[in-house]
């Protein structure tokens, strides 16, 4: 991207430089953002930048489930309503947020903050295991679900965490895959079918 800003004066070159560094942001997409700024009121441009500094300053991590907030505990883990026996384990805030806006769960959640990964060199040591534990060693907690994504990393996460968590004698449960709503079976590839028959409930 550097050799394309050239002529471009430094701090339009730098603020294109910072927006390329965002994730799903290409070359041209910064250029577009640095532009629009560039062209927006002053107003716009400062409340960006003051939006940015204090998301910075004010979030924190929840002491209790770990998930991103402005006051701790987050208003998730205060809220006297939700099931406190039921603890659903996710890798990221944003899947919290997805199986929130499903409206069906009514736990409490822990996000790990990743996934064990040795080619990335992610261990146990860097996600936000020992939390976990410490909140079922506490007790009250019935069951966790593991809602880690179905793949090769989140399922090793999942059975790391069985091993940990198992011998506490908290019930351990994983999500059910199978087939998403609307689907035809004809389409559906055999891993999805066993898992969908596997993970089947009374009608």
């Amino acid at each position: 991207m550097t050799s394309s800003l050239t002529y471009a004066a430094e701090p339009v070159a730098r603020l294109i430089e910072e927006f390329g560094k965002l994730p799903g942001i290409g070359p041209k997409s910064a250029q577009r953002l640095t532009y629009f700024l560039l062209r927006a009121p002053v107003e716009q441009a400062q409340a960006l930048a003051d939006a940015i500094l204090r998301l910075k300053e004010k979030i924190v991590l929840c002491s209790q489930c770990q998930n991103l907030t402005d006051t701790d505990p987050c208003a998730l883990c205060r809220d006297s309503s939700r099931d406190r026996a039921l603890i659903c384990v996710v890798e990221e805030p944003l899947d919290l947020v997805a199986l929130e806006r499903t409206r069906g769960y009514r736990g409490l959640y822990h996000v790990l903050h990743g996934v064990i990964s040795p080619m990335e060199g992610v261990g146990p040591e860097h996600l936000k295991v020992q939390e976990l534990l410490r909140r079922l060693r506490a007790g009250g907690v019935a069951e966790v679900i593991m809602a880690t994504n179905p793949n090769l990393e989140g399922e090793a996460t999942a059975m790391y965490l069985r091993g940990l968590i198992a011998p506490l004698g908290i019930r351990v449960t994983r999500l059910a895959r199978g087939l998403p709503v609307g689907a035809d079976l004809e389409y559906a590839d055999e891993v999805t079918l066993a898992r969908a028959l596997e993970g089947r409930q009374d009608v």
